[in-house]
């Protein structure tokens, strides 16, 4: 299992959350911390907290670009995404491992299932979730309770599947994120998955209130661009089936995989 942490300047929560992962069993087979720049000590505070850490420099900015950064370099066959503010908890780690095993494609962590919670989310970020939330189950036909968490985790052979922007295509010249470099990469996440008629379980998760430092999010900044993500992403799915439904005019399309039979099945450390 790897578990892929993007960082921009989160040295002091690092301290706690590393060896925090560090310490649940089964082991984990690697830790990769992707950074964004930090100008804190990050870098050196991840090294000294875990010696065998994992360090990943992200290409361009955004979260979602960090994120394909650390999948890229992923070794182990399931990718656990991570927050570094500390609101997440590794002791959930192996619940969404089991979810995987036990038969999901995608495990997803949701706060408003039962067991779920947050001590973080305000009234007026639950409420845009919501109805985010209930924007993508009327597009995707899914029943999902918590669209924009990022505490997911997946087996690695599903990444072609997802069709990640390429993290080696250059940053704009404006300064302005690529598709699916922001904060909106869980929802690109959660819509591909759906699209691609991949086996989805739900986790229960608690969100903590974060560690130090204040979050990069930004409630409406942030919420347009996850409904306009939603939107888009509908295109691409709509488009996606009708190229699939007429061969001799479109190329060749992305087909659900089904590797199930070369999973690993066996349980014990995970490192």
């Amino acid at each position: 299992m790897s578990v892929v942490i993007p960082t921009r300047n989160e040295a002091r929560n690092l301290q706690a959350v590393l060896p925090a992962i560090a310490s649940i069993r089964p082991a984990v087979h690697e830790v990769i911390v992707v950074d964004g720049n930090s100008v804190d000590g990050t870098v050196e505070t991840a090294r000294r907290v875990l010696p065998w850490v994992r360090i990943v420099e992200q290409t361009r900015k955004g979260k979602g670009n960090a994120l394909a950064c650390g999948f890229a370099a992923a070794t182990g066959d399931i990718i656990v995404m991570f927050d570094a503010d500390g609101s997440a908890d590794p002791a959930e780690i192996p619940a969404f491992v089991a979810a995987l095993k036990a038969d999901a494609d995608f495990a997803k962590g949701s706060r408003f299932a039962r067991g779920g919670g947050s001590d973080d989310i305000t009234l007026l970020r639950r409420t845009g979730n919501a109805g985010l939330n209930g924007v993508a189950n009327a597009l995707f036909g899914t029943r999902h309770s918590d669209l924009c968490y990022g505490y997911n985790a997946f087996w690695i052979d599903l990444l072609p599947q997802l069709q990640l922007p390429p993290i080696d295509t250059p940053a704009t010249d404006n300064g302005l994120l690529l598709w699916g470099d922001g904060f909106e990469i869980e929802t690109v996440l959660a819509c591909r998955v759906a699209a691609a008629g991949l086996r989805v379980t739900e986790v229960p998760s608690y969100e903590r209130q974060r560690y130090f430092g204040d979050t990069n999010l930004r409630t409406f900044a942030d919420g347009l661009r996850v409904l306009r993500t939603l939107a888009a992403e509908r295109r691409r799915a709509t488009r996606q089936r009708s190229a699939h439904a007429s061969p001799e005019t479109a190329g060749p399309t992305s087909s659900p995989l089904d590797t199930r039979a070369d999973r690993p099945t066996t349980t014990g450390s995970m490192r």
